[in-house]
């Protein structure tokens, strides 16, 4: 049983990984990796359905791409992050951030990342969160 003497065993407690803030956090990580995922590799597209109704009312299910990143008219980019599926406003009233090139997407990306990994996020994802909590008890 040499095998078994190598590792160190220690107990498992789920509980110590259910700190709420640290849920969150590693939440938006994982859609965060999962747009520099899709900004690098140009096969990979994760999809969401969407219904659409058309002109004559008939509801039909939609495959859409889910990018964070849109290009406008004059060529910049607009970076929206989000939580969930409402953008995390980083400035009262202004939910986007403006990148020059689609190149920066990446490396903009990786800032906002390492800035929720640090915890620098908390109190824009708290808020989403509370909003989240708040539709859901009017509902009730």
């Amino acid at each position: 049983m040499t095998v078994l003497n190598t590792p160190n065993f220690v107990a498992f407690n789920p509980l110590q990984n259910n700190d709420p803030i640290a849920v969150r956090r590693r939440k938006l990580m994982a859609k965060i990796d999962e747009q520099i995922h899709l900004a690098t590799n140009k096969d990979y597209t994760p999809t969401q359905h969407k219904w659409v109704t058309d002109d004559e009312g008939k509801q039909t299910k939609v495959e859409v791409a889910k990018r964070w990143w849109t290009a406008r008219i004059d060529g910049k980019i607009n970076l929206v992050v989000r939580y969930g599926s409402k953008p995390l406003e980083f400035v009262k009233g202004k939910n986007a951030i403006e990148l020059t090139s689609e190149s920066e997407v990446v490396d903009t990306l990786r800032k906002v990342c390492e800035a929720a990994e640090l915890g620098e996020l908390d109190a824009l994802i708290e808020q989403q969160a509370q909003f989240g909590r708040r539709v859901t008890q009017k509902n009730k």
